[in-house]
């Protein structure tokens, strides 16, 4: 058994909530690791940390990481999350999610929460599929993959998450797979760092549904898959259409600097409550 390091154990409940229940080869583990490294090397105080998750697979993270969590409702996390912020603004607020938990229940929610830029770092784990229910299509299945509940081929096409986000306001996306968990802990400390609605796609193996279901191979194959059928966002900028095509680009595909909500919100509290000082009694 491989050894915790130190700094890992310190932001586990490792006494409380172990064995994990994530499916052998499942990759979510090795994004709560990136969090962990990520949040670790900024030297942040986990009590002012607050981790937010919806329903799913990736929601069990709070459940394991010794920070403020709430496991919220399918879909919910960053309506809670957005809750948390406006009440404290000082809590450095990250919602964890799945990519059906993000973008089917949840696509109002985070749509609206990039478009008004509030300071929430969004993960988003995508493995394809419903995996905690049985391994049904989700927002993000490709076309012609098969699920449980399109078991001849998926006839409609998958969202693009950082497009969606990017296109709706976030002030920061990237795209990580957890093949390259180095590049990825750099992804999610800039996404940390960064003021406004950022957005972490953090692409994952489910060897246990999706894999078996299209007969992917087991999980050191599908992150194989990863390894050979990415590029960076610099090679992809060298590349023609053709050469693009079917490849996952991997970094900071979006970085923009806007007006953050909760500002915005405490600036309007004051004018209107100035204004309310200035009517004559």
């Amino acid at each position: 058994m491989a050894a915790i390091l130190p700094y890992e154990y310190k932001y586990l409940r490792a006494k409380k909530k172990f064995p994990h229940v994530w499916c052998p080869g499942c990759g979510i583990g090795i994004v709560m690791g990136s969090i962990i490294r990520a949040i670790d090397s900024l030297g942040w105080n986990k009590n002012e940390i607050m981790l937010v998750s919806g329903i799913g697979c990736t929601s069990r993270m709070p459940v394991y990481l010794d920070f403020n969590t709430l496991h919220t409702m399918h879909g919910r996390a960053l309506a809670f999350a957005t809750g948390v912020k406006l009440a404290n603004p000082g809590l450095k607020v990250i919602a964890v999610m799945g990519d059906g938990d993000a973008l089917a229940i949840g696509g109002n929610h985070i749509i609206h929460a990039a478009r008004r830029n509030i300071d929430i770092t969004s993960i988003i784990v995508n493995n394809f599929n419903y995996g905690m229910t049985g391994g049904q299509h989700s927002p993000t299945t490709p076309m012609n993959a098969v699920t449980a509940t399109s078991p001849h081929g998926m006839i409609e096409p998958g969202f693009d998450t950082c497009a969606l986000l990017s296109a709706a306001g976030a002030s920061f996306v990237a795209r990580a797979t957890v093949y390259h968990v180095v590049e990825m802990d750099g992804l999610i400390r800039q996404a940390l760092e960064k003021k406004g609605f950022s957005v972490v796609e953090a692409l994952s193996p489910c060897p246990t549904n999706y894999g078996r279901a299209n007969r992917l191979g087991d999980a050191v194959k599908m992150m194989e898959e990863m390894r050979d059928n990415s590029v960076t966002v610099t090679k992809a900028a060298k590349m023609t259409p053709e050469e693009l095509s079917g490849k996952i680009v991997r970094g900071v595909l979006a970085e923009r600097e806007a007006p953050e909500y909760t500002d915005l919100y405490r600036d309007l509290c004051e004018r209107v409550q100035g204004k309310a000082a200035e009517v004559p009694k």
